[in-house]
């Protein structure tokens, strides 16, 4: 597949990162083999960048990455563009506040996929990230934008950027593509340790009010201050 080179500064930096991104999902072991993808927004163009379909991770580079419009058709790229395209783009179609968006098939995350049970949110940590559980969207076959519908309809209006696509795996989103990739880490992080309680017991639950002040906390004073 070869469609005309689009060119920029933009679009070659979204390669480089998505490219790169894809190498801490093998490093936080939330992919197996080819699966799993991070695909990213091109500020200001109706364009979103991602992975080529069944490619080895070793084989990952800026160059290989596919571009496409915000239909799922290839802009630009000698591959087929992952299988979840289709999804993603409907995703960036219909939530213009997401810049990236992430799909794992994570063990543990996957678990709760497979049970169409959302992760309670029980610590702190979930509290801080996801704001609220980790829900559970609707069991959708790939191939058309009918996990984007799930993925959009579950989280939209929902504090929490993962959502566990029933019998399927883990999609995040985020205001970029490193902030998707960040709670698909926490997310397979938190649905591991809250297996791991369920098997001593039932898990302790935290006040609403509370989960709502770590998450204010969190989402508005932790870390560094922005420079100005």
């Amino acid at each position: 597949m070869n469609a005309n080179k689009t060119t920029g500064t933009t679009v070659d930096l979204i390669r480089r990162q998505v490219s790169d991104l894809h190498q801490e999902l093998v490093r936080y072991g939330l992919v197996v083999w080819t699966a799993g993808n991070v695909s990213a927004r091109v500020p200001g163009e109706d364009l979103l960048v991602i992975k080529p379909s069944g490619v080895s991770y070793d084989e990952l580079s800026p160059e290989n990455m596919i571009v496409c419009d915000l239909d799922g058709k290839v802009v630009e790229g000698e591959h087929a563009p992952s299988s979840d395209t289709a999804a993603h783009a409907y995703v960036y179609r219909t939530m213009p506040e997401v810049g990236g968006v992430v799909h794992t098939h994570s063990t543990y995350a996957c678990a709760w996929a497979a049970r169409g049970e959302a992760v309670p949110c029980v610590l702190t940590a979930m509290a801080d990230e996801f704001g609220a559980e980790i829900p559970v969207g609707p069991f959708a076959l790939i191939g058309d934008d009918s996990i984007g519908r799930g993925i959009v309809d579950t989280l939209r209006g929902h504090r929490s950027p993962a959502v566990l696509m029933q019998n399927h795996g883990v999609f995040t989103i985020g205001k970029d593509a490193r902030a998707a990739v960040k709670a698909a880490v926490m997310c397979e992080d938190v649905a591991r340790t809250v297996h791991l309680s369920r098997q001593l017991g039932e898990p302790l639950p935290i006040a609403q009010a509370d989960i709502d002040s770590l998450n204010h906390r969190y989402q508005n004073v932790y870390g560094q201050p922005q420079a100005r």
